[in-house]
């Protein structure tokens, strides 16, 4: 067999869902500060990270589509669904509510797919507390209120009296970030873009995500020495 041929044959093993566990990659940030962005980009760029579609109360932002962006949901059905048990966790965020399904993630996790989770820290604090082992959590920064307040006038979504509510509310996010794994300051896209991949891939690698190491390792020393 050729070493090309080997190389195949070991990234197929690799690659199928026995060989690790999915992870959960949650990434929170002020308003503002790229999370979607970067979370959008990273699922892009990886066929096998699905993006977790939350559930909002909040209406729909120009351009935004019922299940592309969110599921989004009148109060009264948002109330049903909390009653049903059917979020992974849910929370209050600027005037509205947000919530994660569970069947879904747990589809996804089954299938050995990672998924990924633009939320806050309410949310983030939920699902670590409730699957500690498979999550990471990433919170990304800006690099200064100035900038945060920039990009949110640029964005041209929100008021002048919500970017104040945002920005007035970003320093209490910020001071959750002891919570997180990681942090990363989104001071160019690109860079930030690169450090948050390198995360995800060094995370997947983790020795207690690849459970078919220990099989794969076991069939490499049973082999003859050439």
């Amino acid at each position: 067999m050729s070493s090309r041929s080997e190389s195949s044959h070991a990234s197929s093993a690799a690659d199928t869902p026995s060989w690790r566990r999915g992870l959960m990659l949650v990434i929170s940030s002020p308003s503002g500060a790229g999370k979607t962005s970067l979370s959008r980009r990273l699922v892009a760029d990886h066929p096998t990270l699905d993006l977790s579609i939350s559930c909002t109360t909040r209406p729909p932002r120009p351009g935004e589509h019922d299940g592309r962006e969110y599921h989004f949901v009148t109060p009264d059905q948002f109330e049903d669904l909390v009653q049903q048990g059917a979020f992974l966790e849910w929370a209050h965020v600027h005037d509205h509510r947000y919530g994660t399904l569970k069947a879904p993630v747990m589809e996804a996790l089954a299938r050995g797919d990672d998924v990924l989770f633009d939320i806050d820290w309410q949310g983030a604090r939920q699902i670590a507390e409730r699957a500690d082992e498979a999550v990471v959590r990433v919170f990304v920064l800006p690099p200064s209120l100035k900038a945060l307040k920039r990009r949110l006038e640029a964005r041209a979504q929100d008021e002048d009296d919500v970017i104040s509510r945002r920005l007035h509310r970003a320093k209490g996010e910020i001071e959750h970030f002891p919570e997180y794994d990681y942090v990363i300051v989104n001071d160019d896209f690109d860079r930030t873009y690169a450090q948050l991949a390198h995360i995800f891939h060094a995370e997947q690698l983790k020795l207690s995500r690849t459970p078919g190491v220990a099989r794969f390792v076991h069939d490499l020393l049973g082999e003859e020495t050439p």
